[in-house]
């Protein structure tokens, strides 16, 4: 790995719309307010952050492909393009450590690194929580996805997801809601809808 795509700098975030990532399931006894906001910039891809209101995160894992999860962990799986079967999950802590492959399910997976140059994630922690961003180039999602432009009034397909497998709490929540009985993020059929606006 020899070449890392930087956050694209001075996006202001200000005004966009606020994913609440507010349905928890199957554990309980903490819920914090977390959200997502996503970006399409024309012409150059899209850039992400998410927000979490929690205060000492635990974050234990450093390295690229650690199992975040484990950790508190803020998650975007998204498919970029409705043609294709591939999804793509990316998981973040709040050291800046990432997760993220593309898969058609959970079993079958290929790391992006295999593919693509990594992005970067850059992570912020202060007194009330934290937050991460990370910017999707076109010509990442284009590696990934096999589609490397998007318009106005385009849609496809993802969820955001705030969790902590072997926290002091172990936690479940998502934006879109998963139908399942046991915690399972891998499930495409229950992603909600994207609509690039102008």
């Amino acid at each position: 790995m020899n070449y890392i795509i930087p956050v694209e700098k001075e996006i202001d975030f200000s005004r966009a719309e606020k994913a609440m990532i507010s349905n928890y399931k199957w554990t309980e006894g903490y819920a914090p307010e977390a959200y997502a906001q996503l970006i399409c910039i024309l012409g150059r891809g899209f850039a992400l952050r998410m927000t979490c209101k929690e205060v000492n995160p635990k974050a234990v894992y450093t390295n690229y492909n650690d199992p975040v999860y484990k950790d508190s962990c803020m998650e975007f799986f998204v498919s970029f393009n409705p043609e294709s079967k591939l999804y793509m999950n990316f998981e973040m802590n709040s050291n800046g450590a990432f997760l993220a492959a593309v898969r058609t399910e959970r079993a079958n997976k290929t790391p992006i690194d295999t593919l693509a140059p990594l992005p970067e994630v850059k992570a912020e922690k202060t007194e009330s929580g934290w937050s991460v961003e990370v910017f999707f180039p076109n010509e990442l999602i284009g590696a990934l996805f096999g589609k490397d432009s998007f318009k106005s009034g385009e849609s496809f397909k993802g969820n955001f997801y705030k969790c902590g497998d072997e926290t002091e709490i172990p936690h479940f929540g998502m934006w879109s809601p998963i139908e399942s009985e046991k915690p399972d993020f891998h499930r495409p059929e229950f992603f909600g809808t994207f609509t690039i606006e102008a």
